[in-house]
């Protein structure tokens, strides 16, 4: 893996401000990415321009769209929620928080457990506690779930709030009931189509990222299995989300670099590995 320099990730900024996921239309996933990136190198200017194009495409409810034009805001508004407020703009942001304190999985509204309930089924133990869906009015999985607690995570400990502190609790509880038997998430169920599931590397590392300063035996359970991964996996996503991961519980081997090779094809893959390398220098933009 070769770090993006950072004039190549500016000569990718579109006319609008935004970034495209390789090319073409600006998308928010890699626009807030990109954005992450360039505050963490201190490259201002780029950052603004790519930052007044995230708040043009601010909804009417407080979350943000997959793209401009889209309307319905979805999952990406956790990621403009991890950006500093000071260069969001604390009313968007504070918007950005609340949509996320409003929103939770399909299967834990009022609605779906009453029809769970007239229908005579009992309620699975990993649905016991809220998570977040990737798109309103469906199913809580791990990945939005992990950088739900993220963001909100660092709110509380910018600006502590009760109401937020219960809502990162109850995720990380949806986490812990969400692993595999042998450590490590999936996407979701610990058991899909009635067998035990595998975990994966990538949103084994956006779980870990969101347990940060969370050690039982589960968790080291998991960061057993992630620490396999790191050495099995040849994906820059999961490579990238594994090395969050295991930074946020100081377990990341001393000395790792990426396997030669793994080539990080996408923007958010290209930004989120120069975020990982602040990280490792102390410039941290995903936790308080």
């Amino acid at each position: 893996m070769v770090i993006m320099p950072i004039e190549e990730l500016v000569g990718k900024q579109n006319r609008d401000g935004g970034w495209p996921y390789v090319r073409g239309a600006s998308w928010t996933e890699p626009t807030v990415y990109s954005v992450l990136a360039l505050l963490a190198a201190g490259e201002t200017e780029y950052a603004r321009r790519g930052l007044r194009w995230i708040v043009r495409n601010e909804r009417a409810d407080g979350g943000w769209p997959a793209q401009a034009g889209i309307d319905q805001s979805i999952w990406v508004t956790a990621l403009v929620a991890l950006l500093p407020p000071e260069q969001l703009g604390q009313e968007a942001h504070r918007r950005a928080i609340a949509w996320l304190l409003g929103m939770t999985g399909e299967e834990s509204t009022l609605t779906y457990r009453m029809r769970e309930w007239l229908l005579g089924n009992a309620r699975p133990a990993d649905q016991e506690f809220a998570g977040w869906p990737w798109v309103p009015g469906t199913a809580a999985w791990v990945g939005p779930t992990s950088l739900a607690i993220l963001a909100l995570e660092k709110e509380n400990s910018r600006r502590p709030q009760a109401e937020v502190r219960r809502r990162v609790e109850e995720g990380r509880e949806f986490l812990m009931r969400r692993m595999c038997r042998d450590g490590g998430w999936n996407h979701g169920s610990v058991r899909a189509w009635g067998y035990e599931s595998r975990p994966y590397p990538e949103t084994t590392g956006q779980a870990l990222a969101a347990l940060r300063g969370v050690r039982t035996p589960e968790v080291e359970k998991a960061l057993t299995v992630a620490r396999r991964f790191l050495g099995e996996c040849r994906s820059a996503e999961a490579l990238n989300w594994l090395r969050l991961g295991l930074l946020a519980h100081e377990e990341l081997p001393d000395g790792y670099c990426p396997p030669a090779g793994v080539t990080s094809r996408t923007l958010p893959d290209r930004s989120l590995e120069m975020l990982v390398s602040a990280v490792q220098k102390g410039s941290n933009l995903f936790w308080g």
